[in-house]
C-alpha cells in the first residue's frame, strides 16, 4: 500500500470499539470476564487472524495461478507466548490433502511468506499516539 491510510476508530457503547475502513466496519469487543459483551472478536483476536488470512490470500492466488483445487487446504495458526506474556511467534502450518502435488508444498510455504502482514511486522513501524484537539 502506497501512500498514507486513514482508518476511523469509533467508540458504540460498552467494551465495543470499531473501525472504519473504507467501506467496511470492523467491530470488535472484549470478552465478558473483561467487561465487553462478547459479540465481536477482541482487537488482538483480529490481530491474529490478520496473519493467517493474508498468508491465506497468497496460498488461495498461487493454487488459482496453477489451476489447483483448493478443497481440503486450511491454515492452522498457532501463537506462542513467552513466559512474561508477550507474543513470542507465529506458527502457520499449511495443512493440504495427501492429493496436493507434492512439487507445490514448498512453494506454498513460500508464497504465504510473503504476507503482508508478516513483512510489516518484521519491517517494525514507528508508531506515534498523540492528543489532537478538533
Amino acid at each position: 500500500m502506497a501512500g498514507d491510510t486513514e482508518i476511523i476508530v469509533t467508540f458504540p457503547g460498552g467494551k465495543r470499539v470499531d473501525a472504519q475502513v473504507g467501506g467496511h466496519v470492523v467491530r470488535t469487543d472484549q470478552p465478558v470476564q473483561g467487561g465487553g459483551t462478547d459479540t465481536h472478536p477482541t482487537p488482538f483476536a483480529l490481530f491474529a487472524a490478520s496473519m493467517g488470512t493474508c498468508a491465506g490470500i497468497f496460498v488461495v492466488g498461487f493454487c488459482q495461478k496453477r489451476d489447483l483445487s483448493t478443497d481440503g487446504i486450511r491454515i492452522v495458526e498457532r501463537l506462542r507466548y513467552a513466559e512474561d506474556g508477550a507474543l513470542a511467534g507465529v506458527d502457520l502450518d499449511i495443512e493440504v490433502p495427501a492429493s496436493f502435488p507434492e512439487k507445490y508444498r514448498e512453494a506454498l510455504v513460500r508464497v504465504a511468506d510473503q504476507c503482508s502482514v508478516k513483512r510489516a511486522i518484521q519491517a517494525q513501524p514507528a508508531f506515534q499516539v498523540r492528543t489532537v484537539v478538533k
